[in-house]
């Protein structure tokens, strides 16, 4: 037996969890937004539409945006943005241990 949960951040609505830290870690890696999209499977625009919903509930960008052209476009994480998913990933590390130990407390 295991215990399952979802954790995410609200601030008039969900403003952070999962989906936007994943994404995240994908413009991280990749510097584009539509790659991150494509590696988990999600369309351009819902990835385009998480990310602008996060920004309205945060107040602040999380990432900067480079239009395409001769160089070409993407994405990278503004230091806001990256500082906030760091925090984040702490805040959600430090949950698990503690969910962890409470439900071993309990189920053995």
């Amino acid at each position: 037996m295991k215990v399952v949960y979802k954790i995410w951040l609200e601030n008039d609505g969900k403003a952070f969890g999962e989906g936007p830290y994943l994404l995240l870690k994908g413009i991280e890696k990749t510097g584009s937004l539509h790659q991150a999209a494509l590696k988990m499977e999600m369309s351009y625009q819902k990835a385009w539409n998480i990310i602008n919903a996060c920004e309205k509930r945060l107040g602040f960008d999380i990432i900067e945006r480079r239009v395409g052209g001769a160089s070409g476009g993407g994405s990278n994480l503004t230091d806001a943005g990256k500082e906030f998913m760091n925090k984040y990933e702490q805040f959600r590390n430090d949950v698990h241990i503690k969910v962890e130990e409470i439900f071993r407390k309990h189920f053995g």
